[in-house]
């Protein structure tokens, strides 16, 4: 046999190989696929949501990128992949926490010192000392929320002076829903709230969106720039994503825009094309606790960013070491699993309290949302994974999503896939 004919035989065996090796894969993808669909129809047939779009991705290739369900249950409308979800409290890292490192990439704010370092008017007031790293890591003590719709309510059910009107004029502005209109200085009233909220003498980890009203004002403080303009003009903008914003209905058509509850309790109305969060409308839909709206393939981006050490597209958005830092254990000898702004990995795994797959590494950070949305990214595996549904609609009461734990299940398939191609 020639030197020759020697190297086309080893030749037609290593093409040989390949061949058998993108086919192993392309099953074990096939399979993956079908044991999702199979996941998602089951929630859907459970009215855990009416509809969802699945996005994950592997070193920055999708393996999986599906729309499922309707927008409501009348199934009048159907998903697509391209469809505009609220993502609630998402908007805590994508927008507050992802502004914050970009400031503190700038040396512009100090993690150690105390809240009233940046926000006027907190003064003596507990609240006012607890640091940015507290706030940002759920490790302040600070109150978890504020019914702030109810609070500036009479006994009679009607609206205190200055808060809401039944109708639009130059101090009502900003139109909440049919015959509710907002005071155009309505922050101060959240603000005042948030100011006499109580904090815990011995604080401990208690999850508080509080802090998360208060950075827009943090932003424009420091940089003279809104919030919502920063973020569009640091990052969704030149990273090229145009459905990220807030009021989504000033820039896309309403059929865009999936639902979410029907309101029976405060704007009493269907919500749709703004934010589902009370406090947010509150906010005229610009808030740090939630507000922001995107599609899937936008919202992943900005986690591909996060893994990519700040990189994107060959532009680098943030520091390294930033990055390492916001998404680390903060308190981990407090029991406390909190990234600055970042959810994390429980630190003993438990499968009824877990939204993220067991095989989720300690490296990897994310958060979820009250609407039914999650996103999670994995600098050990590459991985990036992304779940927006509306599980609240028709209402807040549906529970479905949580007990058949459709997110976590789906995340561990996305693991045990690409394990098994990589052990090929």
């Amino acid at each position: 046999m020639s030197y020759q004919t020697i190297i086309l035989f080893l030749l037609s065996i290593f093409f040989q190989n390949i061949c058998f090796a993108q086919r192993d894969s392309l099953d074990i993808l096939k399979i993956f696929q079908k044991r999702v669909d199979s996941i998602v129809i089951n929630a859907i047939d459970n009215e855990a949501f009416p509809g969802c779009v699945v996005y994950a991705t592997h070193k920055d290739q999708p393996i999986l990128f599906k729309s499922y369900g309707y927008h409501t249950y009348d199934s009048l409308q159907p998903t697509y992949i391209s469809d505009i979800f609220d993502l609630a409290s998402v908007t805590k890292v994508m927008a507050s926490t992802l502004a914050l490192m970009k400031l503190y990439d700038h040396g512009l704010i100090d993690l150690d010192l105390p809240l009233n370092h940046y926000v006027d008017g907190l003064g003596w007031r507990k609240v006012g000392k607890v640091t940015l790293r507290e706030c940002l890591a759920h490790q302040g003590g600070i109150q978890s929320w504020i019914r702030y719709y109810s609070e500036i309510q009479k006994k009679n059910g009607q609206y205190r002076r200055n808060t809401i009107a039944a109708e639009k004029s130059e101090k009502f502005p900003f139109k909440i829903s049919e015959g509710m209109y907002l005071h155009k200085d309505f922050y101060h009233q959240i603000k005042k709230m948030i100011k006499k909220s109580p904090v815990q003498k011995e604080p401990s980890y208690a999850y508080s969106g509080l802090f998360f009203y208060l950075v827009p004002e943090i932003v424009q403080n420091l940089t003279h720039v809104s919030f919502d303009r920063f973020l569009e003009e640091y990052f969704y903008h030149p990273m090229g994503l145009s459905t990220l914003g807030f009021n989504p209905l000033d820039s896309f058509a309403l059929q865009r825009i999936v639902p979410t509850e029907i309101d029976t309790f405060f704007r009493n109305e269907p919500i749709h094309g703004i934010v589902h969060d009370e406090g947010a409308i509150l906010m005229e839909g610009v808030s740090g606790n939630a507000g922001l709206f995107g599609s899937a393939e936008d919202v992943a981006a900005i986690w591909q960013m996060l893994l990519n050490n700040g990189e994107y597209k060959g532009e680098r958005y943030l520091n390294a070491a930033t990055i390492d830092l916001f998404t680390s254990y903060q308190y981990p000898n407090k029991n406390n699993r909190r990234g600055l702004g970042f959810d994390k990995p429980l630190l003993e795994y438990d499968s009824l309290l877990s939204s993220v797959a067991k095989s989720a590494s300690f490296h990897s950070f994310g958060h979820t949302g009250f609407t039914g949305t999650l996103a999670w990214a994995d600098p050990d595996y590459d991985l990036v994974y992304v779940f927006l549904s509306n599980r609240v609609y028709p209402n807040r009461d549906q529970k479905s999503l949580y007990r058949l734990n459709v997110r976590p299940e789906i995340h561990q398939l996305l693991y045990d896939c690409v394990n098994a191609i990589f052990a090929k």
